[in-house]
């Protein structure tokens, strides 16, 4: 038996062998600044009701039983108005996800980005959170959360950023939903060497954005 479990393993694990471009360059083939615009003009046609559902054919998932060479990874919240392959209009393949209420990052979460970084080459990484985010309000109104929502609530209470906003009025959820993405872009290059050696050697941005759900369009916040 123990040596049969061994021969499965093993063979489990040669099919999850990490693959790596030899040559270092980034897999998608485009810079960080192509990879923006790409992200954001497939966004002007869902805001425009004029998508064009790209890589869905057979012949992409065909091309894809080969690899994956994603152009970006988009963190973003969970909640089901904020569909990155929608929002962006993007296709099988296109975009490397990862997906929490409210953008929330754990090991895991970064282990899974270093990954489309340092194995995939992707040049750009995308925080994108979102106007209305329930996560950011059931915090904001303390409302009692037990079991694992209160991980969530307590992750968002413990950012730096949302500790050191003083604000009040009507707007005071969008200026706590923006200093979520801020702290998630913070974390994501300040917790790996990796992702700062890409930024420092120009291959990978690093970047926030909000999306606005009346109309679906997303607005960059800032970059690396």
């Amino acid at each position: 038996m123990k040596k049969i479990l061994v021969f499965v393993l093993t063979g489990w694990l040669a099919g999850c062998t990490l693959q790596r471009d030899p040559a270092g360059e980034t897999t998608a083939g485009i810079t960080p600044a192509a990879a923006v615009d790409r992200l954001l003009e497939g966004n002007n046609r869902y805001m425009r009701y004029e998508p064009i559902h790209p890589d869905e054919s057979r012949s992409r998932r065909k091309e894809l039983t080969k690899g994956q060479h994603p152009y970006a990874v988009v963190v973003t919240c969970s909640d089901s108005r904020v569909s990155p392959e929608l929002v962006f209009d993007q296709g099988l393949g296109d975009l490397f996800v990862i997906r929490t209420a409210g953008n929330i990052m754990g090991d895991i979460e970064l282990g899974s980005i270093e990954y489309a970084v340092q194995h995939l080459n992707v040049p750009l990484i995308m925080v994108v959170g979102h106007e209305g985010c329930g996560a950011i309000g059931a915090y904001l109104k303390g409302e009692h959360a037990s079991g694992h929502l209160k991980t969530i609530v307590d992750s968002i209470a413990a950012e730096s950023e949302i500790k050191a906003l003083q604000v009040k009025g009507d707007q005071i959820l969008d200026h706590f939903v923006k200093a979520n993405i801020q702290h998630g872009v913070r974390e994501i290059i300040q917790s790996s060497p990796v992702i700062r050696e890409r930024i420092a050697s120009g291959s990978l941005t690093v970047m926030g954005a909000c999306e606005r759900l009346e109309n679906g369009k997303v607005v960059p916040l800032n970059s690396n």
